[in-house]
């Protein structure tokens, strides 16, 4: 049975612009102007929830709420903040994503190089016992299968986490950024961050 294609849906990640609420976005120890702030592992941890059950296609977008014009202003550099922190994460996975195709491949032709020259070398030097040439075949070919197994399990099977890690760091890092005027003034619960209206 075929599945429905599902139409992308829209992912929205709400944040208050308020001086007292925007530093606990940020790294307490870091001295640095807003815009080049690092991240507080609290406040990714809440985005990364909240856009856990994210899909290929789906639309990611920062709905910034805030109550007067001086927490406006905050907008800007903390959405700079998080394009570069989400931008640094897609470059170190996309590197780290290099690494493991590189080293599974290496893996891959040192095993085949090794099996090949066993299947070519083993059969020669045992020519004069049947019995043990064939149990040494057998070994070699047992040894085959699990020197092979791991590399080629890897780059056929195990792509995608980090495909989808690298799509997602991309669409936060990309994603646009609407700002929300709440007339009535909104409290943060400091312990997840989560919004509450």
């Amino acid at each position: 049975m075929r599945m429905k294609n599902h139409p992308p849906k829209t992912i929205n990640v709400y944040l208050t612009l308020d001086q007292l609420v925007i530093q606990g976005y940020f790294n307490p120890h870091d001295p640095a102007p807003i815009y080049k702030r690092q991240l507080s592992r609290q406040f990714e941890l809440y985005i990364m929830e909240t856009v856990a059950l994210f899909k290929r296609y789906d639309v990611i977008f920062y709905k910034f709420k805030y109550v007067n014009e001086i927490d406006k202003q905050y907008a800007e550099p903390l959405m700079y903040a998080i394009r570069r922190h989400f931008t640094e994460l897609k470059e170190d996975r996309i590197k780290t994503f290099k690494e493991y195709k590189r080293r599974n491949i290496m893996m891959l032709a040192a095993g085949i190089l090794i099996v090949t020259l066993f299947h070519i070398l083993i059969p020669m030097v045992l020519t004069s016992d049947k019995g043990i040439s064939s149990a040494v075949s057998n070994s070699i070919d047992i040894f085959s299968w699990v020197i092979l197994w791991h590399p080629i399990d890897e780059l056929v099977f195990n792509w995608n986490p980090n495909l989808v890690k690298i799509n997602v760091f991309n669409k936060l890092a990309t994603a646009e950024l609407i700002i929300i005027e709440n007339e009535k003034k909104a409290t943060v619960d400091n312990s997840t961050l989560r919004v509450v209206a």
